[in-house]
């Protein structure tokens, strides 16, 4: 019996391809909670930079991961797994954490809507900081929750200093925060996440808040599945 090769049977083949490699395989491992630099997932493969590299193009080829560039320094770029690209094939990676810590630089929108959407998703507490925290909340992340009947947390925005623990599970959800924290912060890989999300305060169109907020939802609500109260 000959089965018609449509294009959905096509994309599953080239996906199964694609992750038909070991180094591959633990690549999507990495990316299935959050993103990382080439040279990132090179350091914890131990793998060199052209390998990391033909595995990478062989991995967007299929259509699993995607690239876009860092905000913070354009020679950087980072890999997230592309939204779909595995369906049920999705590789498990579960922690566990008694709190979780959303950052971005300021404290004025992507952190303040992650850990509010949190909150809608997840019983383990969470709060958010800035490296460098502005003095209010962005009134355009005030409208984006208005709009999407979300509940912000009260107060000004804070510093990490003041609200991080040694404990907590860190979720950077922007790249100049992740590139300044990964230089001193120490703690173990399994205890933070890095969300390449562009800062919507930087355009200020409600479009760009709305495609902040969908993309903290469809990864918080992905975490949450995979994060365990500790």
């Amino acid at each position: 019996m000959t089965i018609e090769q449509t294009d959905p049977f096509v994309k599953r083949a080239a996906t199964y391809a694609a992750l038909g490699d070991p180094s591959r395989l633990r690549i999507v491992d990495l990316l299935t909670l959050g993103d990382l630099s080439p040279t990132e997932i090179g350091t914890t493969l131990a793998l060199p930079s052209n390998l990391i590299a033909h595995h990478l193009n062989v991995l967007e080829a299929a259509g699993v991961i995607t690239r876009g560039q860092s905000e913070a320094d354009g020679r950087r770029s980072y890999v997230r797994l592309a939204e779909g690209a595995l369906r049920d094939l999705i590789p498990g990676r579960v922690a566990r954490a008694s709190r979780v810590v959303f950052v971005c630089t300021a404290n004025s929108a992507r952190s303040q809507l992650a850990a509010a959407l949190w909150a809608t998703h997840s019983s383990i507490p969470a709060v958010s900081g800035g490296t460098h925290p502005a003095e209010h909340i962005d009134p355009g992340a005030l409208a984006a929750a208005r709009r999407h009947d979300l509940a912000l947390p009260p107060g000004a925005p804070r510093s990490l200093s003041a609200v991080i623990s040694d404990t907590d599970f860190v979720v950077t959800v922007c790249d100049r925060a992740h590139e300044e924290l990964r230089s001193r912060d120490e703690r173990e890989a399994g205890s933070r996440l890095h969300w390449s999300i562009p800062d919507p305060v930087r355009v200020g169109s409600e479009d760009a808040f709305d495609s902040a907020y969908a993309e903290l939802e469809r990864r918080i609500a992905h975490l949450a599945s995979a994060l365990s109260p500790r």
